[in-house]
């Protein structure tokens, strides 16, 4: 049976002024896929994300969905790929104005046109999914625990049912138990959809619970990628440090000086 690829990078550069974020990026996600992204702050992780997104315009290189080129996409071919993504953004980014399930339903509402009822009706079902009951739906995110708001986040990036999700650190700020609930949520929801996914994360349990492979950026670079039970004998020594927490090692961090 033929390997099919979902997401395709190809020497991807972006530079904001005389910074280089993005420096000639390759990567590849086969079909229903869990690729986890690690890496030190300013590494590219969020730009390379939003790159794929199309927000942010990359330089040059080739960024493929389902072998189609996308890069430069504009109108209604932008439109028939955004269609395909799910998000959970950091910190959830849920509409403070809005009532729990219009949050989830937002993109069923405003992309796809469903009627409020049916929209609501989803959007309590999809709650379920994520262990939340039908009466959270008409409270507002700031009633709502961080956790809660997190379940409500991941309840927006499925509802759709995306063929595609992206998780921005999806555990961030979050006590330990909280993430390990959240991160089970994520591979139970991932595997019903068979969705392909990338998450980006510094949290290295969420990495090992929700990666079928990890990929290390650094320097805007991807200098290690392989299957998650590789990670700890990967030879290389990046890697080796991040995993650890390591102050000693080839990553320095860079601190601001007056």
């Amino acid at each position: 049976m033929a390997i099919e690829t979902k997401i395709q990078l190809k020497d991807v550069h972006k530079a904001f002024g005389r910074k280089k974020v993005l420096n000639g990026v390759f990567l590849s996600v086969e079909k229903g896929q869990s690729l986890v992204v690690i890496g030190g702050s300013g590494t590219g992780k969020s730009v390379m994300i939003k790159c794929v997104l199309g927000i942010i315009e990359s330089d040059s290189g080739s960024i493929q969905i389902d072998g189609e080129e996308t890069r430069g996409a504009i109108g209604k071919k932008r439109d028939a790929f955004l269609n395909k993504f799910g998000m959970l953004f950091q910190g959830s980014a849920l509409f403070d104005s809005l009532p729990v399930w219009k949050n989830v339903a937002f993109k069923l509402i405003q992309a796809k046109h469903l009627p409020a009822k049916e929209a609501k009706d989803v959007a309590v079902e999809t709650l379920a999914q994520v262990g939340l009951a039908p009466d959270v739906a008409d409270l507002f995110p700031a009633e709502l625990s961080g956790g809660m708001q997190k379940r409500v986040a991941l309840a927006r990036a499925i509802a759709a049912k995306p063929e595609i999700i992206f998780f921005d650190e999806p555990t961030t700020g979050l006590d330990p138990i909280m993430a390990d609930v959240i991160n089970e949520l994520i591979v139970k929801c991932v595997k019903n959809l068979g969705a392909t996914t990338i998450s980006i994360t510094h949290d290295m349990a969420s990495a090992r619970k929700i990666a079928d492979r990890v990929a290390m950026i650094h320097e805007g670079k991807i200098i290690w990628h392989g299957r998650k039970d590789e990670i700890d004998h990967s030879g290389n020594p990046y890697v080796e440090q991040f995993i650890h927490g390591r102050g000693e090692g080839p990553i320095k961090m860079q601190i601001k000086r007056d």
